[in-house]
């Protein structure tokens, strides 16, 4: 039979099975989650808490983006597996130290508040050291890693020695044997010397990043970059509408050609040399002058002016007439011995 002892022990060995070694201490918490990310209890969500000693694995088209307690930001891209391997937070808003372990996969990485020496990140061919810095990094299948400095400087050692990453853009590509090529400047024939053309998304553009992380980058790596198989296919184009064409415009006809006037016979004789008849009506001296530019048959003041002119000039001529008739009749008389003044 069971003693009172063994039934405790056996519920206390229940109970501890139970509780997942990561529920004790949080360390950070997920802000961006695309496709799928799982943790040790399950589907990670936006917010939900990642803790010490978690596994953390993303589908082949996932994505993660982790925030931790000091700010230090962390970035999970598709078929990858990391582990936060050690945590050690103090008071001062700041981590003593801070361990991943990157089993494979592509990930981005940039430091937090604290002190450089507070992290480090193991992978199958080295350590990763940081020296307050931002950079790219990837884990084949065989354990071949590769990093690219962004953004600081980093110190990458394995079996074969150490390499100094000091200037943007250099890098290290390490095998698990020891193997390891000299810093320089990245370029696209990378992805073939790691046989993976998925490797180091974020800086080929196949894995967009939000917020400040995704900032970084480049490198001219995106020249190169494959076809994202997690992106969507672009919607059909939309065929443009034809504008519609105006109807062809008629030639003008040429014009027919008019026969020629003959030309109006000219006055050798200037104007002053012309008889009265000839000459302009304002130039004739019995007209008065027109001011408001009218012909004079439109004007009745101007008719009747010159038939009252007209009776002027008759009854004249009339007197004219009398007088020589008057002394036409005297001479007669005085033929005849008339003596008027008598």
């Amino acid at each position: 039979m069971w003693g009172r002892r063994s039934l405790l022990q056996a519920f206390c060995i229940v109970v501890a099975l139970a509780q997942p070694a990561f529920a004790a201490e949080p360390v950070g918490q997920a802000v961006v989650i695309k496709t799928e990310v799982t943790g040790e209890s399950g589907p990670i969500e936006v917010d939900t808490s990642v803790h010490r000693n978690e596994r953390i694995k993303t589908s082949p088209s996932g994505l993660g983006q982790f925030l931790f307690r000091d700010g230090t930001k962390l970035a999970v891209g598709w078929g990858s597996s990391v582990v936060i391997d050690k945590y050690v937070f103090d008071d001062s808003q700041s981590v003593k130290k801070l361990t991943i372990r990157a089993a494979k996969g592509t990930f981005r990485w940039v430091s937090g508040s604290s002190n450089s020496s507070a992290y480090q990140i193991l992978t199958p061919a080295g350590t990763i050291g940081v020296r307050g810095t931002a950079f790219d990094f990837y884990v084949g299948p065989d354990g071949t890693t590769a990093i690219v400095l962004l953004n600081g400087a980093a110190r990458f050692c394995g079996p074969g020695g150490c390499r100094q990453l000091q200037q943007r853009c250099d890098c290290v590509v390490a095998k698990p044997n020891g193997n390891m090529s000299a810093a320089g400047r990245v370029d696209p024939s990378i992805l073939e010397t790691l046989g993976n053309p998925r490797a180091l998304p974020f800086l080929s553009g196949n894995q967009r990043l939000s917020g400040g992380i995704g900032m970084l980058g480049g490198c001219n790596m995106a020249s190169a970059a494959p076809e994202r198989k997690d992106r969507k296919p672009p919607p059909p184009a939309i065929a443009p509408v034809p504008r519609r064409q105006d109807p062809p415009q008629r030639q003008a006809e040429p014009q027919k050609e008019r026969p020629n006037k003959p030309d109006k016979p000219h006055h050798d004789k200037p104007d002053h040399d012309r008889p009265d008849h000839d000459r302009p009506h304002h130039d004739r001296p019995d007209r008065p002058d027109r001011h408001d530019g009218h012909d004079d048959h439109d004007r009745p003041a101007n008719h009747d002016q010159h038939h009252r002119n007209d009776q002027d000039h008759q009854e004249h001529n009339r007197g004219h007439d009398g007088d020589r008739d008057h002394d036409r009749d005297r001479h007669h008389d005085r033929g005849r011995g008339f003596n008027h003044n008598r």
